[in-house]
């Protein structure tokens, strides 16, 4: 019953799916990483809808470098209802004409919520694929690594959620324009896994070394 339970258990495929081989082991993995995936985007999902309630009321705007990247006609739509709605919000000392946003700067009270619930999300992501996924010892500075192509990644995923969010504002459906956050969140986090987990598992996150093979590395070191 003990065996039956240790074969059932993670450890347990880990080690039969390494006896099958390295390509049923990095569909394992790849298995896992959806998994870690599905709660990372639970995580951000929920923060995408709450954060709002916090950094709605921020007017801030973008440093220059970020307002040639989040473009109001990019990412909202003035010639709808919805659309003006998100760029009085969004938008400081906005003028529209003609449904074009003539002048105006996207806050950071639009861009917050998008990029603090993709960071998050994807912290608790890395330590988890770490732990779990991969079983790696990769060392401590491929955090900092990961941060710097997260922030990158963020930023992308963030201005496509928002070019998202505006292109379902034009849709006349109620139901669809109420989920307009959520699905521009699961297709950010699409994105993130495409480019995340080959980047985790042959650069970052490396699998550690079995005993044996670290003997076989350090012993023609020791006969020389």
């Amino acid at each position: 019953m003990a065996d039956e339970k240790k074969k059932l258990s993670i450890g347990g495929i880990d080690s039969a799916a390494e006896e099958k081989g390295s390509l049923v082991k990095t569909i394992w993995q790849l298995v896992k990483f959806l998994v870690v995936s599905g709660l990372v985007t639970i995580i951000q999902l929920v923060l995408a809808n709450v954060l709002p309630l916090i950094f709605d009321s921020v007017t801030t705007t973008l440093p220059a470098f970020l307002q040639g990247i989040f473009d109001p006609n990019v990412i909202f739509d003035a010639s709808t209802e919805k659309g003006m709605e998100q760029v009085g919000k969004y938008v400081a000392n906005a003028v529209v004409e003609n449904g074009t946003v003539v002048s105006g700067i996207v806050t950071w009270g639009y861009l917050l919520p998008f990029f603090l619930s993709n960071l998050i999300a994807n912290i608790y992501g890395f330590y988890q694929n770490k732990k779990t996924t991969f079983k790696s010892d990769a060392p401590w500075y491929n955090f900092a690594i990961y941060i710097v192509l997260m922030i990158a990644l963020i930023l992308f995923s963030t201005w496509l959620q928002g070019w998202l969010v505006g292109v379902l504002a034009k849709v006349n459906i109620g139901f669809i324009q109420g989920l307009a956050r959520t699905i521009a969140g699961l297709a950010a986090g699409f994105v993130q896994m495409v480019v995340l987990f080959p980047m985790e598992k042959f650069v970052l996150l490396k699998e550690k070394k079995a005993d044996d093979e670290t003997a076989e590395e350090s012993a023609p070191a020791e006969a020389e």
